[in-house]
């Protein structure tokens, strides 16, 4: 058995003055609170080991980055430790408080703690109780010494590989964690279909990407996303301290960078690396800059730079692209209001009816749990409920009496023209338009037209909307009936329940009346 007496023998080529030099207090505790270190975790229960190791390695550096000691002097108290901190290198004694301690501790660390990346060199002065061919094969180690072995010399050697591997497994991991980021990214921020939120996403994702890149240096990072329209800019997305900019103009959120850089990257579309922040303008096709800003920036690499402006140019077309998606979606929703309002302006009704049937019914699509993408199409589709009506003779729309029986047959028609019309067409928000058309006036009962559809049968957007619809018909003054009072059309609802209206949807409208109502009052007629 080998002493550590032995083992500082071996390790003569220690010079008398670093083995009897005075430790400085930077020394002792291994730190700078201005220079980031590799961690080193020396397990041993001969404390003259930790000193001899810490004695070998005074003054070492890799990569300009020098090394910060801890000691354990057991395998249990390693635990404790490793369960606090991340290492880079842990050089490990196999006996300690029982004969295969240190080889229980490398399978607690790689199975249950479940740290992949630290590199940890199985150290013994037993040989015998530990054979290194069976311990290589069996465990989850990167390297077998025996103490004897490892001279200064050896020891720096071996540090110097440890560490160039901890590097490139963790350059791998952080490599491995950015395309996660890109992938995720990629399928949250172009899923949005409102600008604002492409923007807030992709400017989230962009954050994530730096910070998984560095660690702990880019765990500050923040920005926001700009838009600079006819001189104006607008604050668009933001993310940490600068979250109460949106919205606002650019200018005030960049107060600490001086003025003149703000306005000659606008005036160049171009980039501009500062000392920890990052400007970068690109134009839109649409008549506009876009500007992303990134604060609490280190010094970035070639990468880093090459990565931020792949992300602006690619940025720049995919804004775009919402953009020009959002538009289209603000002419169908323009459209598709005109097109009711020509139909209901036929029957001397007002436009605003429509919008306060689509706003109700948005209210009742929420109630019942809809998810944000149904509540869209049943708010966009809602105002069609009356197209069919684009076929009935004004005679019979605008009677101020009651219809007669052959009239009221002509009348009911409009339900089943409105699906017709509607029902060929491949766009989600006519197709839902034409089911709307269609259902708004069969009955919980069956006993609705025009095909008698029963209970759950009818469309949940055909029963919203006939809420809606018939709520909006009370509550508003028609030429042939006067407003009822709130009093009077929650007694209709509640005697209809379960007979004409689907009994959850009526539930859901007298507990929110007082929204519908406000409904009423911000489009009157």
């Amino acid at each position: 058995m080998h002493t550590i007496r032995d083992w500082q023998q071996v390790m003569g080529d220690l010079d008398d003055k670093l083995v009897f030099a005075d430790e400085s207090p930077e020394d002792e505790s291994g730190k700078d609170a201005n220079y980031e270190r590799w961690e080193l975790l020396v397990v041993d229960d001969e404390s003259e080991v930790h000193e001899v190791t810490k004695l070998s390695l005074k003054g070492f550096e890799f990569a300009k980055r020098k090394l910060s000691i801890d000691s354990a002097f057991s395998a249990a108290e390693a635990r404790s430790v490793l369960a606090e901190k991340d290492y880079a290198v842990i050089l490990l004694d196999v006996v300690m408080e029982t004969d295969h301690a240190g080889l229980d501790l490398v399978h607690w660390i790689r199975n249950v703690h479940q740290d992949q990346h630290v590199r940890i060199i199985l150290r013994t002065g037993q040989p015998g109780q530990a054979p290194e061919k069976a311990v290589i094969q069996e465990y989850d180690i990167n390297d077998y010494k025996e103490k004897t072995e490892l001279t200064s010399n050896k020891l720096h050697t071996l540090m110097y590989a440890s560490l160039r591997s901890y590097r490139d497994i963790i350059s791998l991991f952080r490599n491995k964690q950015g395309l996660e980021s890109i992938i995720v990214g990629a399928d949250k921020i172009f899923s949005q279909h409102s600008l604002m939120d492409f923007t807030q996403g992709a400017l989230e994702q962009l954050t994530s990407l730096l910070k998984a890149d560095e660690g702990a240096f880019f765990g500050n990072i923040e920005g926001l996303a700009a838009t600079l329209e006819e001189n104006e800019t607008t604050v668009l997305a933001a993310t940490g301290p600068y979250k109460p900019y949106l919205n606002r103009r650019l200018e005030a959120a960049l107060a600490k960078i001086p003025e003149v850089e703000v306005h000659n990257a606008i005036a160049s579309e171009g980039l501009i690396f500062g000392d920890d922040y990052f400007i970068g303008v690109y134009r839109s096709h649409l008549k506009r800059k876009n500007i992303l800003f990134m604060d609490g920036l280190p010094k970035l690499t070639m990468l880093d730079e090459r990565l931020l402006k792949m992300f602006c140019s690619h940025l720049g077309v995919a804004f775009d692209n919402i953009a020009l998606m959002e538009e289209v979606e603000i002419t169908q929703r323009e459209l598709v209001y005109r097109m009711s309002e020509a139909v209901e302006s036929r029957s001397k009704e007002t436009s605003n009816h429509v919008k306060r049937v689509a706003h109700i019914s948005r209210l009742l699509g929420e109630c019942i749990k809809l998810d944000e993408h149904e509540c869209d199409v049943l708010f966009m589709a809602a105002p069609l409920h009356d197209i069919g009506k684009i076929a009935t003779p004004d005679h019979i729309l605008n009677k101020p009496g009651k219809l007669t029986d052959e009239e009221w047959v002509i009348m009911r028609q409009h339900a089943q023209t409105g699906r017709d019309i509607l029902a060929d067409s491949k766009l989600e928000v006519l197709s839902a338009g034409s089911a709307i058309a269609g259902d708004h006036h069969e009955k919980w009962d069956g006993t609705g037209y025009p095909k008698g559809k029963k209970g759950e049968d009818i469309h949940i957007y055909g029963r919203i909307v006939a809420i809606a619809d018939v709520f909006d018909a009370l509550y508003n003054k028609r030429c042939y009936k006067e407003a009822w009072s709130i009093g009077e059309i929650i007694q209709l609802f509640n005697d209809q329940k379960g007979k004409q209206f689907d009994p959850e949807l009526v539930d859901k409208l007298l507990y929110n009346v007082d929204k519908v109502i406000n409904i009423q009052n911000t489009y009157p007629d």
